[in-house]
């Protein structure tokens, strides 16, 4: 029961990946894709530290930011 909320942010995540994705243009500048290391995040940190992590990694992702690249959940 207490793996639940994760799974269903996971289950979002993932229709969001196999849907909306699709749509746009790949424009993630990092590896795994911010959508993936999100869920990453969220399996090895718990739903709100995870959902913190992915957050953080989603606003460095932009053209301003000169990151980019290999970042994996450390």
């Amino acid at each position: 029961m207490q793996r639940l909320p994760n799974n269903i942010i996971i289950i979002l995540i993932k229709m969001y990946q196999h849907t909306l994705s699709k749509v746009f243009p790949a424009t993630c500048k990092f590896s795994p894709s911010c959508s993936q290391y999100m869920i990453d995040a969220i399996n090895s940190y718990g739903l709100i530290k995870g959902i913190y992590l992915g957050t953080v990694r989603i606003l460095k992702c932009n053209p301003f930011s000169k990151a980019n690249g290999w970042d994996p959940v450390k």
